[in-house]
């Protein structure tokens, strides 16, 4: 395609796969970098490296490959105005994949990166002569606290309120570009995924994904709430490259040390309650799929106004097949409760400070995708998402663990067994 396209995110996990479907439909791609952030084509470059792209498409990235530095939090994006003014102009398609996704993040800071991010955008896409379609990610979780029922595409209201501020800065993000549709009479095609994960082992020169940071905090919690809730033998998921597990070769040792799991499952473990459904799901896509999916829909006509897609996967993952990737990961045994605990242990207070990632436990949400699987068919199916999937995105040299089974009755255990 000649149509001149930009893309915001670049280098963050949906941004990096963004990016490659994007090469594969464009002739180039100019890149919206954040000023100062480092040098975006080299970690573009290794992104591809390391994912398996083909080497001429590597060694074509320079001459592809356009990266602007600029600034979402500032007017013109940062630009002089005769800057601003010549990326505006060549643009005919503006991909906004940029934001934060800080689900402990406080809302002015939040609303900065999302919302005014959002705005800049939009100005980039009203100065341009071609009149650009953008392109706006935003996220499923608009639906706000909702946590029952059923999520539809053209729904955006915050009647239930939100779970986080994350939540809410993408809720006021989707307004924003509502307005702006009206106001200009341009089409914007708004595109919701959900929770985005992947199966490819974490690595230092890929960016992380929201379950890596879920697992981080639950292991800062244990580490913060005192050595005696540590375990010296897990320091949570290592890289996956071999090479950086055994860097000189198999070991020779005759006989195998025990696992870390092995030598965990005699140490009792730090046991916790957290608010959540036993019975609840989550909806968890590939982000390979996702990115696949968003550029797909991208190739359509829009409508003239807003065309919003939710790029969810068709299957919903058990809430308690999350709760065991959690409890292997962080080395901790978890009861899902009905309510809060009235006597919390050490570790379940400081759970307490990061509500934005434990209310999701709670969720039986479905979300609506009719209109996507309407226009893509059996092509927008994912692959399933279960634990083992899961597992090798975060990168444990052990084996998968085994589900974990729910407690006959969690309210009956003394509260003195916690943690």
């Amino acid at each position: 395609m000649v149509v001149p396209v930009a893309l915001t995110g670049a280098t963050g996990f949906l941004g990096l796969r963004l990016l490659r479907q994007l090469l594969g439909a464009h002739r180039s791609v100019t890149v919206l970098a954040h000023a100062g952030s480092g040098d975006a084509l080299h970690r573009i470059t290794r992104f591809l490296e390391l994912t398996g792209a083909p080497e001429p498409l590597v060694a074509e990235l320079p001459a592809r490959i356009r990266v602007v530095e600029t600034d979402l939090e500032r007017p013109r994006l940062g630009l002089s105005a005769p800057a601003f003014h010549e990326l505006a102009d060549g643009l005919g398609a503006i991909w906004h994949s940029a934001g934060s996704i800080n689900l402990e993040g406080d809302l002015p800071q939040l609303r900065r990166t999302n919302v005014d991010g959002t705005r800049r955008v939009l100005e980039l896409a009203a100065a341009g002569r071609r009149k650009p379609v953008v392109h706006h990610v935003s996220t499923a979780f608009v639906a706000g606290a909702r946590r029952d029922g059923v999520a539809y595409e053209d729904e955006l209201d915050d009647a239930s309120g939100f779970e986080n501020a994350y939540e809410r800065s993408k809720y006021e993000a989707e307004k924003l570009v509502h307005a702006w549709s009206r106001e200009h009479g341009r089409p914007v095609v708004v595109l919701r995924p959900s929770i985005l994960v992947t199966d490819l082992p974490p690595h230092p020169d890929l960016p992380s994904h929201p379950l890596q940071v879920i697992e981080r905090i639950l292991s800062d919690v244990r580490r913060t709430a005192g050595p005696e809730h540590e375990d010296s033998e897990h320091e949570g998921p290592q890289h996956a490259d071999p090479a950086a597990r055994h860097p000189h070769g198999p070991s020779p040792s005759p006989s195998p040390s025990p696992s870390p799991q092995s030598l965990r499952a005699t140490v009792p473990r730090p046991r916790i309650r957290l608010v959540g459904q036993p019975d609840g799901r989550l909806n968890l896509t590939q982000v390979e799929h996702a990115a696949e999916v968003m550029v797909r829909l991208a190739g359509r006509t829009p409508s003239g106004g807003v065309d919003t897609y939710h790029v969810v996967h068709d299957r919903d993952v058990p809430v308690r097949t999350v709760v065991s990737l959690l409890e292997g990961l962080a080395g901790i045994s978890i009861d899902l409760v009905a309510g809060k605990p009235d006597a919390p242990s050490a570790l379940e207070a400081l759970l307490d400070f990061y509500p934005g990632m434990t209310a999701y436990l709670g969720h039986r949400r479905r979300f609506d995708d009719t209109r996507v699987r309407t226009l893509l068919g059996p092509s927008a199916v994912s692959a399933p998402v279960d634990l083992g999937y899961l597992w090798s995105g975060l990168g444990p040299e052990e084996p998968v663990p085994a589900p974990t089974p729910p407690p006959a009755s969690p309210t009956a255990v003394p509260s003195d067994r916690y943690a």
